[in-house]
């Protein structure tokens, strides 16, 4: 009887050290979850302001939809990318005809519009514009054959196809005795060219020119009339503090060097500084 209560007593004590080791044992896992906690526990970094820009996006080189991809392409679209890495927003892309643009930012549809806009003082009466990030003037463009027009002199009681909206559209209806006419797009101006429905088409000389490039040699240039025009990103007049912020990126792309790289790949050199 003494032997088996001994047995018993033998069993009890085994088992008490293996409840006491697993007990221990059971500690060291709980040990870590404080930083578990503290990990899961952690506050999300904020969302990104998204900003809504408006664009013409049928006005190569400096917006327009990839064919293959359907994304929105251009010197404007990869530098608007740029600056809202640098300032850190987020950008969606909203398609509009040049006249919507401008009337979508004035009232307020949008945040902004980046779509190779010239600054003028009656548009800056409407919006805030950015720091000037590319120079331009305006072009006539004629059809290839045309040696009677040689310059702006030989447009009088010609016909013009322009863009409706533009500081094109507004030069040509300057120039006396000539009818212009207004389309919606610049390619459907160029195709009242082609089609010899219009005499010659007055356009920002760099989308002219990539329009040749790109396969219309039935089309030149004949002058490029030096109006020193600038484009700048319009945004809403109460935009001010993202307008801060877009000029900071900007004046940080063009001293990283991110600017002439964005430059030199659409327009194959860098601007003249």
């Amino acid at each position: 009887m003494k032997k088996i209560a001994k047995m018993l007593l033998v069993s009890l004590l085994a088992l008490g050290l293996m409840v006491a080791v697993t007990g221990c044992g059971g500690g060291e896992p709980k040990a870590s979850q404080p930083a578990e906690k503290a990990a899961e526990n952690k506050p999300a970094e904020p969302a990104k302001k998204k900003l809504v820009i408006a664009s013409d996006t049928a006005y190569a080189p400096f917006e327009f939809q990839d064919e293959k991809t359907g994304q929105y392409v251009g010197f404007d679209m990869d530098l608007i990318k740029a600056v809202a890495e640098v300032a850190g927003f987020e950008v969606e892309i909203k398609s509009m005809g040049f006249d919507g643009v401008i009337q979508a930012v004035a009232s307020k549809q949008v945040d902004g519009a980046i779509s190779a806009m010239t600054i003028t003082p009656e548009r800056s009466k409407m919006f805030n514009f950015s720091a000037p990030y590319f120079d331009a003037n305006q072009s006539i463009a004629v059809k290839a054959n045309n040696d009677s027009i040689k310059s702006e002199a030989d447009l009088k009681g010609k016909k013009i196809a322009v863009q409706i909206g533009t500081t094109g559209a507004d030069y040509a209806k300057k120039i006396e005795g000539t009818k212009v006419k207004d389309f919606n797009t610049i390619d459907l101006a160029f195709m009242e060219l082609k089609n010899g429905n219009a005499d010659a088409v007055v356009n920002d000389f760099p989308v002219t020119a990539y329009f040749i490039q790109k396969g219309n040699s039935d089309v030149k240039v004949v002058s490029e009339i030096q109006t020193g025009e600038q484009y700048g990103i319009a945004f809403n007049k109460d935009n001010t503090e993202v307008l801060e912020k877009v000029n900071a990126a900007l004046k940080t792309l063009k001293e990283n060097g991110k600017y002439d790289e964005i430059y030199k790949q659409w327009f194959g050199t860098t601007p003249n500084k």
